[in-house]
């Protein structure tokens, strides 16, 4: 699987998205402060990071004895320079005139 496979597959999950929105929010979060943004078993949040993780989206580092966890935005980045930049909105803007001009409306 392709990394790029394995990135979206992590995004794909509602639970993996609401992980990485609680991360966005506030970086260097334990497991337990992880575990209440989700209706989820402590087990299913660790196996969901886990797989953040695998993807790249997600790092971590030990504090004494609390693993913390923080957002990497770098993946997202590499997604949206080549996926999404393509289609910024001053050419979608762009785009969106010439056709009601070319259209007549």
């Amino acid at each position: 699987m392709s990394d790029s496979d394995v990135l979206f597959r992590a995004l794909a999950d509602p639970s993996r998205r609401k992980l990485l929105d609680a991360l966005n929010a506030s970086d260097a979060q334990t497991l337990t402060q992880l575990c209440e943004y989700l209706d989820l078993t402590r087990q299913a949040v660790t196996q969901h990071l886990n797989t953040l993780e695998n993807a790249g989206l997600v790092t971590t580092r030990w504090r004494g004895r609390e693993k913390l966890h923080f957002l990497n935005p770098v993946p997202l980045q590499e997604i949206y320079d080549r996926w999404i930049s393509k289609f910024e909105r001053p050419r979608i803007r762009a785009l969106r005139d010439l056709k009601k001009r070319l259209e007549g409306t």
